[in-house]
């Protein structure tokens, strides 16, 4: 029984938790149990909140027998990255320099999981402060974690616990957060569906800012649907986050099963002069999502964007590098001989930017961000590669960063546009392979549409990793 429940998607756990075939403590109990089986090999964990759980996971069997079901998280266990702030319990960000750092709050986020009965599992690992240059050092008070399909492989960051969590079944779902890629990186290397929403669209209220300018909250989860239901219970407006968008919430479950027979959907194949970065295993993987787009009904259109991706890359590596410089000066002059070397990498080439170079990053962020709406404004929605790469192995630097470096993220968090990296397939090594859907700003509901259709077209979804 414990194997069945570890298998089940949030989707289909809420109808068992509703119709009261299965208790939130018996769905808790069997991934505790998987956290102590498994997780000395994956380290998706940074503190496991089990005793805080099993409490959680009472009081939700108590209110669903009582008749008072909250909704589809209703009993769900999930994790977060170790950036979110959960008050009582530690936040340290896998740095030495947070370790005593205990939150005397919940970040938005947290009340609203907490709001729709859902079961928070514990603290997901993390690259130190969330961020990162894409090297691995093996320098922090943590073991990175590592990839459930291989564990010699990495899980991509910096949202690497939140990747293994959900690959490895330590955790039915998570939530990371996305700055150049950090969601839908892990999500790429792990084999999971991974969303960055709409810059604005969730709440960044109590979750440790890495740059405040492109930082997004966002789901990785093992299905679209399952990103729909956490995206429903997080999206909204939030007075206490200055970039949250006060705009209504659609029910992204509604359109979900329409299927793809009608859209105008436009792809990118040609990346210009990253063409030959991209893995093979990739480019054929991606010419089958177009061939299934098309069966399904779908009209697919190849265009191009607007310029190469090393033009947006350079924008968000700029603008990223002096804002958490920015924003972590004073622990950087005054502790930076506790930070691990890619923290204290990335702040150093914060601080060497000069103004004139953010000012001019901000405008070319400006300038591309209204011509990639323009192109994608002509579509229902718009597919392109993600990660260049499948993941490499740990050990082997210069394959690590380029994992991180050679992708197509940052242009979606230079525009703002939600774009989701969805699984397509598995490479000759059995690792993932990967692409993204991109929407209208705001229009989160057709990428998970497009990427629901995708996921029910092929069988994808029935390979989990043997751990």
């Amino acid at each position: 029984m414990s194997t069945e429940l570890l298998n089940l998607t949030a989707g289909e756990a809420s109808k068992m938790l509703a119709a009261k075939k299965v208790s939130p403590v018996e769905l808790l109990d069997a991934f505790l149990g998987r956290i102590d089986e498994v997780d000395e090999k994956i380290h998706s964990y940074i503190l496991v909140t089990a005793e805080q759980a099993r409490e959680h996971a009472q009081t939700a069997e108590k209110e669903i027998l009582a008749g008072d079901y909250k909704g589809l998280l209703h009993g769900i266990p999930y994790a977060v990255k170790d950036n979110y702030f959960t008050k009582g319990i530690r936040t340290c960000v896998a740095s030495r320099v947070l370790m005593d750092h205990v939150p005397d709050f919940d970040s938005t986020v947290i009340g609203k999981l907490d709001q729709a009965g859902a079961v928070m599992l514990g603290k997901l690992n993390t690259w130190e402060y969330g961020t990162g240059t894409g090297s691995v050092h093996f320098d922090l008070p943590f073991e990175p974690a590592r990839n459930p399909w291989n564990t010699d492989y990495i899980t991509g960051g910096s949202s690497s616990g939140s990747g293994a969590s959900v690959a490895g079944r330590t955790a039915m779902v998570s939530m990371g957060s996305d700055t150049g890629g950090s969601v839908r990186l892990p999500a790429a290397a792990c084999g999971l569906q991974g969303l960055k929403p709409t810059y604005g669209r969730i709440s960044k209220y109590g979750i440790l800012p890495n740059c405040w300018s492109l930082d997004v909250a966002g789901p990785l989860c093992w299905t679209v649907e399952d990103c729909a239901i956490m995206l429903q219970a997080v999206a909204g407006y939030d007075p206490k986050d200055s970039a949250s968008l006060d705009v209504a919430v659609p029910d992204y479950m509604a359109e979900l099963g329409k299927g793809v027979k009608g859209l105008k959907i436009a792809y990118v194949s040609d990346l210009g002069n990253s063409n030959d970065l991209l893995d093979m295993a990739n480019r054929v993987a991606f010419e089958h999502m177009i061939q299934v787009l098309r069966s399904e009904g779908a009209e697919l259109v190849e265009v191009k964007l607007p310029t190469s991706l090393s033009d947006y890359r350079d924008a968000n590596g700029i603008i990223g590098q002096v804002e958490s410089y920015s924003l972590h000066e004073k622990e950087f002059l005054q502790s930076a001989h506790l930070m691990g070397q890619a923290l204290r990498d990335k702040l150093t080439s914060g601080f060497m930017y000069r103004a004139v170079d953010y000012v001019n990053a901000q405008r070319r962020r400006k300038a591309l961000a209204m011509a990639t709406d323009e192109l994608i404004q002509n579509y229902d929605a718009l597919i392109m590669p993600c990660a260049l790469h499948t993941a490499p192995k740990y050990g082997n630097d210069a394959h690590v960063k380029a994992f991180t470096t050679d992708t197509a993220c940052p242009v979606f968090n230079i525009s703002g546009h939600p774009a989701m990296s969805i699984c397509t397939g598995f490479d000759g090594n059995g690792l993932p392979t990967n692409a993204q859907i991109v929407g209208k700003w705001l229009d989160e509901a057709m990428v998970l549409r497009v990427g629901h259709a995708f996921e029910r077209a092929t069988d994808f979804r029935k390979t989990r990793p043997a751990l």
